[in-house]
């Protein structure tokens, strides 16, 4: 298959970066750059100074591990949150997700990811050991498992659910599978997710 020549190399350059991005296929990494060129420089330009200030100032907070623009994010510091029951989720977008439905008032735990052999990603590669932590240094009553429905998921609430068995005062319970097999949350819709939240039920590790 021949290569698309374009008419410029800085317009190439520019399509093979956007082209990088996940689902950006050339044609739509092409519409994308040629959109900027008709814009104002000064609107380019404040696209450019977002990207690099996110890059460079947002931070993962110290507690939960979701992004903030502080060293804590403004849910872990939010006072009127229950501070006494963390959701467990896979990544940031999940955290998104589960707020969209408003149905949990709690705190978070960002694992940053599920485990999963397959790629390479063990227990040590996850913020499992942090959320033990937070169990055995803090107040918690309840850690609710909102992973998704797949095999890596559930092999991930099963490690989880053994890793804090000894803290038998903290009821380990995981959303209702109102969830299709093999979805994940981020595309669950909003009624669907905030129902398996709200109807949870206790972790059985067999």
């Amino acid at each position: 298959m021949i290569q698309q020549q374009y008419p410029s190399q800085l317009l190439e350059r520019a399509v093979q970066e956007f082209a990088k991005l996940p689902g950006v296929g050339r044609k739509t990494a092409l519409r994308l750059v040629l959109h900027l060129l008709r814009q104002d420089t000064e609107d380019v330009e404040k696209l450019t100074q977002a990207i690099q200030q996110m890059k460079q100032e947002v931070k993962r907070c110290k507690v939960c591990h979701n992004i903030s623009d502080s060293e804590v994010c403004p849910i872990c510091s939010d006072t009127r949150r229950d501070a006494q029951t963390i959701c467990v989720v896979e990544n940031i977008q999940d955290v998104m997700a589960v707020e969209n439905t408003q149905q949990f008032n709690g705190l978070y735990h960002v694992l940053g990811g599920v485990i999963s052999p397959m790629d390479g990603i063990g227990p040590g590669d996850l913020e499992i050991e942090s959320l033990v932590e937070r169990v055995r240094t803090c107040d918690i009553k309840e850690v609710i498992l909102a992973l998704g429905s797949t095999m890596e998921g559930d092999t991930t609430c099963f490690y989880i659910f053994r890793k804090l068995a000894p803290y038998s005062h903290v009821k380990i319970s995981i959303i209702a599978r109102g969830i299709s097999v093999g979805d994940e949350l981020e595309y669950t819709d909003e009624v669907t997710l905030g129902r398996s939240i709200l109807n949870r039920t206790l972790f059985e590790g067999k």
